[in-house]
């Protein structure tokens, strides 16, 4: 089959309003141009999500590259505020325009037509699997996970994973990720008693117990950053009341923080350290407090090496840049596949992701479906 052109690929996925959790068509057109090109491709689809589960070559081989990404896009917002389409994918001076643009289906369509053309062209001694999800940009659990809980029950695994995100701040070739700080909100409810405001002895005030209590988290210094990591962080998110009168002292007031974490804590940990505060400004306060915290993904390290290697060599050779290794930023589906195989992350510059007008230049997504492929070659050489 012809080489397959990964601008126009991506224009195609553009065209499916794959906004989480429909999957839009996306998934279904990926599928036929696997299947088209000998990859086995089995739909995952799980809890309203759909996923596309896809190998090439033989099962359970000792060497099988992995590519990992997502089709579903978040909402367009303010339709009336882009300059085009959202899901219209203009091209305009060499500037491909849609949702899902820079993140990620460019990445996804990079990695399709490099895995496909060099099963094509030279057929390795190994496999690949290309594992894409429709629920990165939800509450991923029925995504990534799902591929990964399929692979367990068929006997499949990758030998190591390359995760297609939007890696680059500014330029190609600057920034791949070998790890992610880990994630976690937790929502406090601090329950006093209502009251008269100039009676407030009559009353136990919420209010000074929830602007202690996030004061002392905000001021509190988590750690100084470890060798791969920046300093942990906690941010105060919201502090919710719903009070509009002056002259009542409310019941209750709610709070919520977000912390992201490196590899010095663990979800747990960070749990009790907050219980224990919480536990400590209600008895000095006469108040109840109440906590639920989420653990979106802990942290993580794919240490330096082989697998780094190859990427960064790849990329430099490609772009004329040696990359940064990283774990800034956000998390990504790179936490659940840690679990899996070795796993790090390169893709495209991402400046753009989430906006109005989300855009890629169209000779970029060339330039990562080449550094695809030399990664392809390079591992399987």
């Amino acid at each position: 089959m012809p080489p397959i052109d990964p601008a126009a690929l991506t224009a195609d996925l553009i065209r499916c309003p794959s906004v989480t959790p429909e999957e839009g068509g996306a998934l279904e057109l990926l599928e036929r141009v696997l299947s088209q090109a000998g990859f086995t491709c089995t739909r995952v689809d799980r809890g309203g999500i759909a996923n596309l589960f896809a190998r090439w070559g033989e099962k359970g081989h000792a060497r099988t590259f992995g590519f990992n990404g997502h089709t579903d896009v978040v909402p367009v917002g303010d339709e009336a505020a882009w300059s085009v389409p959202p899901f219209g994918a203009v091209v305009k001076d060499g500037i491909l325009y849609g949702r899902g643009a820079t993140d990620m289906k460019s990445g996804v369509a990079a990695f399709v037509a490099a895995a496909v053309d060099y099963v094509t062209d030279t057929p390795p001694d190994g496999a690949l699997i290309l594992a894409i999800t429709g629920d990165e940009e939800g509450d991923a659990l029925d995504g990534t996970t799902a591929l990964l809980d399929h692979m367990d029950q068929a006997g499949e695994a990758m030998s190591v994973c390359l995760v297609g995100e939007p890696t680059c701040p500014e330029r190609m070739g600057e920034m791949m990720k070998i790890g992610r700080r880990g994630s976690m909100s937790a929502w406090f409810t601090v329950r006093g008693v209502q009251g008269h405001s100039a009676y407030p002895h009559r009353a136990k005030n919420p209010l000074p117990a929830i602007a202690r209590l996030m004061d002392r988290l905000a001021s509190h210094e988590l750690d100084k950053g470890t060798d791969h990591f920046d300093a942990s962080t906690l941010a105060v998110v919201t502090i919710d009341t719903g009070n509009p009168a002056t002259n009542v002292i409310p019941a209750e007031c709610r709070a919520t923080v977000n912390i992201r974490f490196n590899d010095t804590h663990s979800g747990a940990a960070l749990t009790d350290w907050l219980r224990a505060e919480a536990d400590a400004v209600a008895g000095d306060f006469d108040v109840q407090i109440d906590m639920k915290v989420k653990i979106s993904g802990e942290s993580f390290l794919t240490p330096p090496g082989a697998l780094s290697d190859l990427v960064s060599a790849a990329v430099a050779a490609e772009t004329g840049v040696t990359p940064v290794l990283s774990t800034t930023g956000g998390t990504s589906d790179a936490r659940f596949v840690k679990n899996h195989c070795p796993v790090v992350e390169f893709g495209l510059v991402g400046k753009t992701m989430h906006q109005v007008d989300e855009q890629v230049p169209v000779d970029q997504i060339h330039q990562l479906k080449r550094i695809y492929s030399r990664i392809l070659a390079d591992y399987f050489a």
